[in-house]
């Protein structure tokens, strides 16, 4: 016991890393599933991350309460940006939400009630083992439930093809709507998890650089079922940690390996498709 408690406490980050970035995995894999590419999840997490921090050192609230707030903060950003943005498709949609999150990202970093530059520290560590993959399996399994269901054949139907999906009667704007305020959900509570076991955040950690990280777990991954991305989450965890005896060039083996991974698998390490329930599509 002794020995499982030493490994615990050595690797408690990378354990904890996996369970978030499992949850962010599951936020990018929302609106891909539909055929969205947004970028704007790393933003996302970053306003669930200030809204936890803000409210457990300001106000001191119950941490049931943070979290609740941690998802439907950025749920409200997401109904307000996803009108004109959800408009667009492809690369102009990646765009337009990388500009967003560069956007809050500046507002973060110049901000005095989020600390500046110099981010928001002290906060208190309440995020434990049980309630990040408590959230990553319930996560899991509320969209492997969707995904078996018609509106998984409508989001497939989206996917492959939207004026098709529309001639059928799949509603658009709600599912894109629907989809892009699921993945601000799952990112911000993954940001607040993330700051209640770091103790600190910073504006840089919700950049370009985590966007395009968060979609890296999608590519290697897959998005053929939720299982895919969370794959790639922990494979891209723990390949830094496996090869910081490189120093350096460990980053240059990680891309490498993310370089062959699509190209020679396409569609991602796990490309099993689950199993539909019904062939109607409300």
């Amino acid at each position: 016991m002794t020995m499982l408690d030493d490994f615990f406490w050595t690797y408690q980050g990378v354990i904890y890393a996996l369970g978030i970035n499992g949850l962010l995995g599951l936020s990018i894999y929302v609106v891909l599933s539909i055929g969205q590419l947004s970028l704007g999840q790393a933003a996302f997490m970053g306003i669930g991350a200030y809204t936890s921090a803000l409210l457990t050192l300001k106000l001191a609230l119950p941490f049931g309460l943070v979290l609740l707030a941690a998802m439907l903060v950025p749920a409200l950003f997401a109904l307000v940006v996803g009108g004109p943005t959800l408009r667009l498709s492809g690369v102009y949609l990646a765009l337009a939400t990388i500009g967003l999150g560069e956007v809050l990202r500046i507002f973060f970093l110049n901000a005095p009630l989020t600390g500046g530059a110099l981010g928001l520290s002290g906060i208190p560590e309440r995020g434990g083992f049980a309630l990040i993959f408590g959230s990553l399996a319930l996560a899991l399994a509320g969209l492997v439930a969707i995904g078996r269901s018609s509106i998984g054949r409508a989001m497939d139907a989206m996917r492959e093809d939207e004026l098709a999906a529309s001639t059928i009667g799949v509603d658009l704007p709600v599912y894109k709507l629907a989809a892009l305020t699921v993945s601000a959900m799952l990112a911000g509570l993954a940001g607040a998890l993330n700051a209640h076991v770091s103790s600190f955040i910073g504006p840089n950690d919700y950049g370009f650089d985590a966007a395009v990280t968060i979609l890296s777990f999608a590519l290697l991954g897959g998005i053929a079922s939720p299982f895919g991305p969370v794959l790639g989450a922990a494979l891209l965890t723990i390949l830094p940690e496996a090869l910081r005896p490189l120093h350096d060039f460990r980053l240059v083996v990680n891309g490498l390996v993310i370089v062959v991974a699509v190209l020679f698998m396409p569609r991602g390490l796990l490309a099993w498709r689950m199993p539909r329930i019904g062939a109607r599509i409300d």
